[in-house]
């Protein structure tokens, strides 16, 4: 069986419906239509990269407690008088904020440090917060609901 195959059966025994009753998105193979209802089906791997993707884009709106842990050192003590500023620049501010943090070299950490307070449903479901497991002839899909 085909993994997009997969993904629509994990949603369908999910959500308790018939298989005609949820469309494929034209978004991409992973976004699933069920009603007004929109549901992204991923597996491990990609719910990790997606959760990556989304914390690296979203730097700026962590509290500044979070982020004192990734900053060097020295400022560290100083963290509020340095992120404030930024914080008033909203999105513009994430390429900073990166810098700061040394994202390039501090990415896993961070990422697995959000997960592990907030969940990968945080990032990924910009509906509720929620993250629903599904295994379907021994492969974990991971189910979101996104709007």
């Amino acid at each position: 069986m085909e993994e997009e195959d997969m993904k629509l059966k994990a949603l369908v025994k999910h959500l308790g419906c018939e298989p005609d009753e949820v469309e494929q998105s034209y978004y991409d193979d992973n976004t699933f239509e069920y009603g007004r209802e929109e549901y992204l089906v991923l597996t491990d791997e990609e719910a990790d990269d997606t959760a990556k993707e989304r914390i690296e884009d979203s730097l700026w709106a962590f509290n500044t407690d979070f982020l004192r842990q990734f900053l060097p050192e020295p400022t560290q003590n100083h963290a509020e008088e340095i992120l404030a500023p930024l914080r008033e620049k909203c999105e513009d501010a994430n390429e900073a904020i990166k810098a700061l943090v040394n994202w390039d070299e501090n990415s896993s950490d961070i990422v697995e440090e959000a997960i592990m307070w907030d969940g990968r449903g945080h990032f990924i479901s910009s509906y509720d917060n929620e993250e629903n497991e599904i295994v379907i002839d021994g492969t974990y899909f991971y189910i979101y609901r996104t709007n």
